[in-house]
């Protein structure tokens, strides 16, 4: 829970009182590795903090699962746009390895925002970094080629990240068929 207060206290400067009201709302829950978090057509009924562990969200093309995103530690994770508005996950959402995770709920989430105003602030902050992350990965996706993809993605990401997912959900993250990218990283071994 300690890492959890830092890190939002990282993000806003919270009371003892508004941290007492989101531990109360606080759940811990574990998944094992390859357990499904969230459902494709299902709603996200919670917004997660992962604690220790690796989640992976993905949606299904032609049979083929493309990555759309990979959090570890310390970071919050959800099927955002089925959260937000509350309607079916167009994604799934897999823990990679065995993860523990806070979940806050939908319903408890806006109250705590009603309760304490001040925390709408931690919504919007977290909302504006996810924003972020997609505009960025929407440029590098159509800007950027394959090697350059890469060499961002193992800058950007965790080891935990780049030693944990296998190559062809990276290669997918990347919109790099798995050839590709065993072409690039045999490139950057032998350079």
């Amino acid at each position: 829970m300690e890492n959890f207060r830092h890190h939002i206290s990282q993000l806003i400067d919270i009371s003892e009182i508004e941290w007492n009201s989101i531990k109360e709302v606080t759940v811990q829950e574990y998944f094992n590795a390859k357990e499904t978090i969230l459902d494709v057509g299902k709603i996200a009924k919670n917004i997660y903090f992962i604690k220790k562990g690796l989640i992976r969200s993905f949606y299904l093309l032609n049979g083929q699962e493309i990555n759309t995103y990979f959090a570890c530690d310390n970071q919050f994770i959800s099927s955002y746009a089925s959260f937000i508005a509350q309607q079916p996950s167009l994604e799934q959402l897999e823990a990679i390895v065995k993860t523990e995770v806070l979940s806050i709920p939908y319903e408890k989430l806006n109250a705590l925002y009603k309760q304490h105003p001040k925390l709408e602030k931690l919504g919007r902050i977290i909302a504006e970094k996810n924003y972020l992350c997609v505009v960025d990965r929407t440029l590098s996706m159509q800007t950027k080629t394959a090697k350059e993809k890469y060499l961002e993605f193992i800058d950007k990401y965790d080891f935990k990240i780049i030693n944990n997912v296998p190559q062809h959900q990276i290669a997918t993250f990347l919109g790099i068929a798995p050839e590709s990218l065993s072409r690039v990283r045999k490139q950057l071994s032998t350079s």
